[in-house]
């Protein structure tokens, strides 16, 4: 069985280069193609160069296509190591690499790992796709500039952070602060070896007011009930609860996929509530029109998710506001805010309520 496909390329244009990442054009057999180079992974690359390239999505036409990766560059015949670390990413693979994990001995927050008691009530959003990154942090920012908002990215989607432009675009602008890439997830200010060590350096290394909780780009779906990448935010929610922390949960709504599953809650979320996630935490819902509302409550109701949930219900519909003044034009599934306002209403709500509780908290 042949897993991967690979072919010699040369590179012709370089589209736009940044210190992690180079997106170029290639030619294969004559044909021109987009790629991407990770400079710290295959080093720095120019044009005329001769390249080995993963082409496997792109002649799959997956969602994770569109370009190729480059493997290796006949121009950098070697690279030395660098650094301090010895926690590999990518284990056992051709590209395995070495990182400096906040977590192991060289590390100079190894001792708080081993000293570490209780999240102490440290408040983490945990949501599913990639899209709603950018209008929660932009929702909190605009409510409240000083607020300290930082990332994780869980190896669920895409494994290199360098892959999002999200993230690149959300600290040029300083709506969050650092990010932290967890598992085989690899690129983030800081690597940690699983999502309780990421919980843990969010609040003792990072200091976050705030923590953002989801996959990288590029959410695996298969149309069964189970087997879908997002199904993580349930036992990161437990992770959460489990060492003390304050749970925002985020759940997909929409009114405008045209799968029945994704209308109102979507199944996807709908199944982490009832059946994966075996605490709790604070749900936010948006208000919507009231038939849309009727439709989510009788949803709580059926799965039992009332019962088993603090329910937050909020106001969402400024996220446009948000989104605007920082300039931000955010898509999910190629809709934006105008093409699927209940879900980024949801966003918006969840930044709200998170705004809220922080400010009751501060005063007590």
């Amino acid at each position: 069985m042949k897993l991967i496909s690979y072919k010699i390329g040369t590179v012709t244009n370089i589209l736009k280069r940044d210190e992690s990442t180079t997106w170029l054009e290639v030619e294969i057999k004559n044909n021109i193609s987009r790629a991407i180079n990770y400079n710290d992974i295959t080093g720095e690359i120019q044009i005329g160069d001769k390249v080995v390239l993963n082409t496997t999505a792109v002649e799959l036409s997956l969602g994770t296509g569109g370009y190729h990766y480059v493997i290796y560059n006949y121009s950098n015949p070697s690279k030395d190591i660098e650094g301090k670390g010895h926690i590999m990413k990518l284990r056992y693979t051709p590209l395995q690499f070495k990182c400096l994990a906040i977590e192991e001995e060289d590390s100079p927050y190894h001792h708080v790992f081993n000293n570490f008691n209780d999240l102490e009530d440290n408040v983490f959003i945990v949501g599913t796709l990639h899209s709603m990154l950018a209008p929660i942090s932009s929702m909190l920012k605009w409510l409240n500039p000083s607020l300290k908002i930082n990332y994780i990215m869980t190896d669920a989607g895409a494994l290199p952070i360098q892959f999002s432009n999200t993230v690149k675009k959300l600290k040029e602008k300083e709506i969050i602060d650092n990010t932290i890439t967890v598992g085989n997830a690899f690129g983030g200010d800081i690597e940690c070896v699983n999502i309780y060590s990421g919980l843990i350096a969010a609040k003792e290394a990072l200091k976050s007011d705030v923590t953002i909780i989801t996959m990288g780009p590029g959410i695996v779906g298969t149309g069964t009930k189970y087997g879908f990448s997002g199904i993580e935010q349930g036992y990161i929610v437990d992770g959460i609860n489990n060492l003390g922390g304050t749970a925002f949960i985020v759940p997909r709504i929409s009114f405008k996929d045209k799968r029945e599953r994704h209308m109102g809650i979507s199944h996807h979320s709908l199944t982490v509530l009832s059946q994966i996630c075996n605490t709790g935490g604070k749900l936010v819902i948006p208000y919507l029109e009231d038939s849309k509302n009727k439709i989510i409550e009788d949803q709580l109701l059926n799965n039992k998710i009332s019962k088993k949930y603090e329910i937050n219900y909020e106001y969402g519909e400024d996220i446009d506001k948000a989104l605007s003044y920082f300039d931000l034009n955010v898509t999910t599934m190629g809709r934006g805010i105008e093409e699927d306002r209940e879900y980024f209403m949801t966003l918006g709500a969840v930044g709200k309520a998170v705004y809220k509780y922080l400010e009751d908290k501060e005063e007590i």
